[in-house]
């Protein structure tokens, strides 16, 4: 049974626009968190903030956690804070590989169309969103570092870094098939 793959990172760092392609280069289910989320309580991110508050978004996603754990063979987008909570790395990381993408502020908000849409950078004035992005990153540093794969995607498009991770992925992760150790003949 073919592991999954998921992404984690901070906004910006490119888990989507990455997690299709790899999806698609494996012929696997792409599952983007926050769409899920957004279709089940049927409405945006930023308005589940709003309306019903950070701590139910964040059970919310531990739910999802949990439930997309127990599948195999996805390739997931997991949203910004998922790594928040120590336990929802290590449900992610027993069904696969985990792979945290990173980038620096300044390319964070370059690819930020519209701040505004993000609960925790909302605001008008890049000055403002740039600091905001800044603390948060600062303030979640210590989680995304405690992903050991990192993949830096400052000055990448999303298929270079798709490409990368492909050629860095184990064998076992892609076919599902554990491989013989070297020097033995296959079965």
């Amino acid at each position: 049974m073919m592991d999954n793959i998921t992404l984690v990172g901070f906004m910006g760092t490119g888990k989507s626009a990455v997690g299709r392609r790899l999806a698609e280069a494996l012929g696997r289910e792409f599952v983007d968190m926050d769409a899920v989320l957004e279709a089940r309580q049927d409405m945006p991110v930023a308005r589940i903030f709003a309306v019903k508050g950070e701590a139910f978004f964040r059970g919310l996603e531990r739910e999802l956690v949990a439930e997309l754990a127990a599948r195999r063979g996805l390739v997931i987008a997991a949203g910004g804070g998922v790594v928040l909570n120590p336990a929802n790395l290590r449900q992610l990381s027993a069904a696969g590989p985990v792979i945290c993408l990173t980038a620096a502020p300044a390319t964070i908000l370059s690819r930020l169309n519209d701040a505004r849409t993000r609960p925790l950078l909302a605001g008008d004035d890049p000055g403002q969103v740039a600091r905001k992005i800044e603390t948060l990153l600062a303030q979640r540093q210590a989680a995304y570092a405690a992903v050991p794969w990192q993949v830096a995607t400052d000055g990448l498009t999303a298929a270079a870094v798709a490409r990368r991770i492909l050629r860095e992925l184990p064998a076992a992760t892609i076919t599902g098939k554990a491989t013989p150790p070297p020097g033995r003949p296959g079965s």
